[in-house]
């Protein structure tokens, strides 16, 4: 039983955490050229990933997966929010 709530709220943060990447890169991010770089989405996941590893030594449920599935999917959320706003600009 616990291992269902703590896959469940792994994937409910992994979830809103790509969405707000995404939308946080199409919206904020979108005339920075730092972003369309290959190393920003690594650069985004590693810091959220090491921020929430200590995070997540006080709470119950979660452990050092759900820390590393968030970095991933903040990584992935910025890769794809990088992509979007390089299709919608003229010329690429």
């Amino acid at each position: 039983m616990w291992f269902i709530l703590s896959f469940a709220a792994s994937l409910i943060l992994a979830i809103l955490a790509y969405t707000q990447a995404k939308n946080f890169v199409t919206r904020r991010l979108r005339y920075v050229d730092a972003v369309q770089s290959a190393l920003a989405p690594i650069v985004a996941g590693v810091a959220v990933a090491v921020i929430a590893l200590p995070l997540v030594a006080f709470l119950p449920l979660v452990g050092v997966g759900t820390a590393l599935s968030l970095g991933l999917a903040v990584g992935a959320g910025v890769a794809a929010g990088a992509r979007a706003v390089r299709h919608k600009l003229p010329g690429y």
